[in-house]
């Protein structure tokens, strides 16, 4: 076990900046349930809004600290890989909101349950992860998580093309084909987005175990 002051020196910054980082990766993903549960609202687009400008500061708060704090185990390479992977999280949560929003009209019934379920948890798994990176470092543990992510990213690709085949199929409104195929893709990539994170933690965990 190799213990996060161990690897940033005396200062536990990191563990703080990079879990609340991933904490608002969750965040947004959670928002955009509450997005496609209700109205289309500024209040929601704000929840959202929030949690991607909140990330995007912790971030710069990263950035800054590493040029302020010596490293001296874990290289500051790393930490910049998992930091600039945990923002595209709520970056890409932010597009589909965004999308969302000019096409809910047009896409009256449109479910999304399935997609978000994959999203949530590859966002869960994801804060499991750093907070095992930054705690102890579990070898087993972290590969154990990491490969439920890459599980649940192949059910997303999957998923995805069920609906898309059901899609071309069945629907024959050309313009509402083309927003839910923008939707469907972003939400994709949202997993994938996740699945990157968590191949940056294993990834340091392997180095430094």
């Amino acid at each position: 076990m190799i213990s996060l002051q161990k690897l940033f020196g005396k200062t536990d910054v990191f563990y703080t900046l990079l879990q609340q980082s991933a904490e608002e990766a969750r965040h947004s993903v959670q928002a955009l349930g509450t997005l496609f549960s209700q109205p289309v609202s500024d209040g929601n687009m704000a929840l959202l809004k929030d949690a991607k400008r909140k990330d995007k500061k912790i971030t710069e708060q990263i950035n800054e600290a590493l040029c302020t704090t010596f490293v001296t185990e874990l290289e500051r390479e790393d930490i910049e890989a998992l930091s600039v992977a945990l923002y595209k999280i709520p970056k890409t949560v932010e597009k589909i909101a965004e999308r969302y929003v000019i096409c809910a009209d047009r896409i009256p019934g449109a479910d999304f349950s399935k997609n978000l379920a994959h999203m949530q948890s590859a966002a869960e798994i994801v804060v499991k992860m750093v907070a095992e990176l930054c705690a102890k470092m579990h070898l087993e543990r972290m590969k154990g998580l990491n490969a439920e992510l890459q599980q649940i990213e192949g059910d997303a690709d999957k998923l995805v093309t069920v609906l898309l085949r059901d899609l071309y199929h069945k629907e024959t409104d050309a313009v509402r084909v083309l927003m839910l195929r923008d939707l469907y893709d972003l939400m994709e990539k949202v997993v994938d987005r996740c699945r990157d994170a968590g191949n940056v933690l294993s990834h340091i965990v392997l180095k430094y175990t």
